[in-house]
């Protein structure tokens, strides 16, 4: 059996897309409106700052980046929040993206935590 390779940048791209998706089905709302707005760019912004942190030109860098990436992931999860109170039908499935934008943060943050003591030994 073969195993399945593991890419997180794929990972994080398709949350970017599926949170574009599940925005759609948001009602709009003068409430909504601007929390789907603060979605759109957090989530979709994990995927661009990982693509920028696999071209870091230093290890310091590189953490800074993913570090990026791992605060917009927690504040994706901060809208999610948001929308499901504005909105309550679509919580279940809020929640759903809500788990994982938490499970991105804790891969990011063991990858800074492995690239900091790499760093220092």
């Amino acid at each position: 059996m073969e195993k399945k390779k593991f890419d997180l940048e794929e990972r994080a791209a398709r949350f970017g897309e599926d949170v574009i998706g599940f925005a759609e089905d948001i009602p709009k709302t003068i409430i909504t409106t601007p929390l789907i707005d603060q979605l759109i760019r957090s989530a979709t912004s994990v995927g661009a700052n990982l693509c920028e942190a696999d071209c870091a030109e230093s290890r310091k860098d590189f953490i800074h980046k993913m570090g990026i990436c791992n605060k917009e992931a927690k504040e994706s999860k901060h809208w999610l929040r948001m929308i499901a109170k504005a909105a309550p039908r679509i919580a279940p499935e809020a929640r759903m993206f809500w788990k994982e934008a938490h499970e991105l943060n804790l891969i990011f943050v063991t990858i800074i935590k492995n690239t900091k003591e790499k760093s220092a030994n």
